[in-house]
């Protein structure tokens, strides 16, 4: 099939291009006038219409610029009505002023960061995991609300990285070294089932809402001891598969393994405009998650 219609081994070796999302360019634009008080404390911002001429972008992406800049508290009274005004002190707004809030578990962070992620025009969604479990927990909620009409990004873009068949996994594995393949082969039906549920879901969008949408696999050559979920260009949530001792049912038998449980795993958040550290994070993982894909991954198909 032509891989540009959704192929079921949909594949490509080249990276995502290395350009920042239009939306961040003008966020990062405004954000500059505001630092520099070319744009002062109170003041009425230009007509989305008319920012959206200056910059030669659409409104959608001018709206998605400034509900990046009203979530760094630089902006108040963004909608599609009036335009916005600047925040009141906006030279220290958008910094941090407390501890970061705490880690939280993959199940209840992921979700709400995904669903904000699909609010943009273009969606860009990567992810390295051992299976696409969480992400297809985390994807109910934006698919619910394009099906319900209520949402409909022109373009969705998803990326993942999941460990290769024809490696030995690190884990899951047994407490007792033994010759025996049940949890790889658990783990395997895993990852092709949640795999294949992902990519149906996700392809759908094309036939029933004309949504641009394109999903891709590849194979890594080893197993992952972290997670990573790449999202807009503009966040990197990260956690660790923390190893622990369980027991598992596997072909009607109770077995003692090392695993993880990847949706308890806490995940950490970073987003580009909350300062230059988080900022450094998210590029280098993308860099890192492009260098796996062109590099030494491989074509990944989802059957046994």
């Amino acid at each position: 099939m032509d891989p540009k219609h959704g192929s079921a081994h949909e594949q490509t070796t080249s990276p995502r291009p290395q350009q920042p999302q239009r939306s961040h360019e003008v966020a990062d634009t405004l954000r500059a006038r505001i630092r520099n008080g070319e744009l002062r404390a109170g003041q009425r911002m230009p007509t989305q219409g008319a920012l959206a001429d200056e910059f030669g972008v659409e409104r959608a992406v001018v709206r998605e610029a400034l509900r990046i800049l009203q979530s760094e508290r630089l902006l108040t009274n963004v909608s599609k009505g009036s335009p916005a005004t600047v925040a009141g002190n906006p030279t220290h707004a958008g910094l941090p002023t407390g501890p970061a809030p705490p880690p939280l578990p993959t199940t209840v962070a992921l979700a709400p960061r995904v669903a904000a992620a699909f609010d943009a025009p273009r969606v860009a969604l990567d992810a390295l995991c051992l299976t696409s479990v969480s992400l297809n927990l985390a994807l109910a909620e934006p698919l619910w609300r394009i099906h319900a009409g209520r949402l409909k990004p022109a373009k969705v873009e998803v990326r993942v990285l999941l460990p290769s068949r024809d490696i030995e996994l690190a884990f899951p594995t047994l407490v007792e070294a033994a010759p025996d393949h049940r949890p790889r082969r658990h783990w395997l039906a895993q990852r092709n089932a949640q795999g294949q549920v992902l990519r149906h879901n996700l392809l759908a969008l094309r036939s029933t809402h004309g949504i641009d949408v394109h999903v891709t696999f590849r194979a890594l050559p080893f197993t992952p001891p972290v997670k990573l979920y790449l999202l807009n260009d503009s966040e990197a949530l990260f956690a660790y598969y923390t190893l622990s001792r369980q027991e598992a049912e596997i072909d009607h038998e109770r077995l003692q393994l090392y695993d993880a449980e990847g949706t308890r795993s806490l995940l950490f958040a970073f987003e580009r405009g909350a300062g230059a550290r988080d900022a450094a994070f998210v590029e280098q993982s993308h860099r890192w998650f492009d260098a796996l894909w062109g590099t030494i991954s491989s074509e990944l198909v989802l059957t046994d």
